[in-house]
């Protein structure tokens, strides 16, 4: 054996060490234990998650993120599951995002999980967005990041008053990830592209009016809708959508109110069709309005590099399947980690 090929094979063994190392970390992250953190369970004709990190506003960890995608792809393949459920436990958020301290923590260790966590985030999201069994997310309480992955891509999105949806990515240097390529571009007009730049929160049945859900339904029904959820006898997507479709019917908070942005939607529709990010910034100087200038602000506080790769990350992916996209969001995410 020549010396280039014990080279190569030192290497070889050195990266799989470093994996093993990587994934150790991970699984033996000391903050929690992850049986406890989800909640896996069969009831009736369904398969229930439950983030049950309420104290950290259910927050995603790695061994979380594992288990549900785990889970997920058995209960598609059970014939007994007709449908799949998931919520927040706690009732203050169904789920702020990763929980981004143990990738920090790992790396002030000199461990790199950054591609490990990523990776498999997205391979969930990707597998939510073409799950087999109707996925039902009740998205009551705080809904951003790694929250929305777990959530829109699924076949129906319940928002009660209390949901507080956003995606704040480009204030802190990244963007707008699992999967927002997809999605964001795909709402109405270009509110997709102003939720990405501006980071703006959209709260209660203006989740639903923005397209995010396709339900809205009373917070205090909600223990109630999953109970008859779950009642259901082999139920079929559309015996589902009915018991959805009831409920949402039935709610009557904010029902007469409009869409918050409605009287905005001309100008962000206007100043936001631009290619770059300096023809949005112009457009808004030159609309001058009290509500351009205020989004003038808040994009002048945001990453200027990440306000350029979450535009043209939307523009690119317009025009790509879910999962084109979340191949490109995790390039993405590891140029930005580094």
């Amino acid at each position: 054996m020549g010396q280039r090929e014990v080279w190569r094979l030192m290497s070889r063994f050195n990266a799989f060490k470093r994996t093993n190392t990587i994934l150790h970390h991970l699984r033996m992250s000391k903050h929690t234990d992850a049986a406890e953190d989800v909640l896996l369970e069969k009831k009736g004709c369904a398969g229930v998650i439950t983030l049950n990190r309420p104290k950290l506003l259910n927050t995603l960890t790695f061994n979380m993120i594992r288990q549900i995608y785990s889970q997920l792809k058995k209960w598609e393949q059970d014939p007994e599951t007709f449908l799949i459920i998931i919520k927040g436990a706690g009732g203050k958020a169904f789920c702020a995002g990763g929980d981004i301290r143990v990738i920090s923590e790992a790396e002030k260790a000199k461990q790199n999980i950054a591609p490990v966590f990523f990776r498999v985030e997205y391979m969930l999201n990707n597998a939510i967005g073409s799950c087999q069994k109707p996925y039902v997310a009740l998205i009551h309480g705080i809904t951003m990041g790694g929250g929305v992955g777990l959530s829109v891509h699924g076949q129906f999105r319940v928002a009660t008053e209390k949901c507080l949806f956003a995606m704040p990515e480009t204030a802190i240097g990244l963007f707008p990830d699992v999967g927002g390529g997809y999605f964001l571009p795909r709402l109405q007009g270009k509110l997709g592209y102003f939720l990405a730049l501006t980071g703006f929160r959209l709260k209660g049945r203006d989740v639903y009016r923005a397209g995010i859900a396709t339900h809205f339904v009373d917070s205090e029904k909600l223990a109630m809708l999953e109970e008859d959820l779950l009642a259901l006898k082999s139920p079929s997507k559309e015996n589902i959508a009915s018991v959805l479709e009831n409920y949402h019917t039935e709610s009557k908070i904010d029902r007469d109110k409009s869409f918050m942005l409605e009287e905005h939607m001309d100008k962000i529709n206007s100043c936001f069709s631009a290619n770059t990010v300096e023809e949005i910034i112009e457009n808004l100087k030159q609309d001058g309005s009290s509500f351009a200038l205020e989004q003038l602000k808040v994009i002048n506080k945001m990453s200027p590099t990440s306000l350029k790769i979450t535009l043209r990350q939307l523009m690119e992916g317009s025009s790509k399947t879910l999962q084109e996209v979340l191949t490109m969001e995790y390039r993405l995410s590891q140029a930005c980690m580094f």
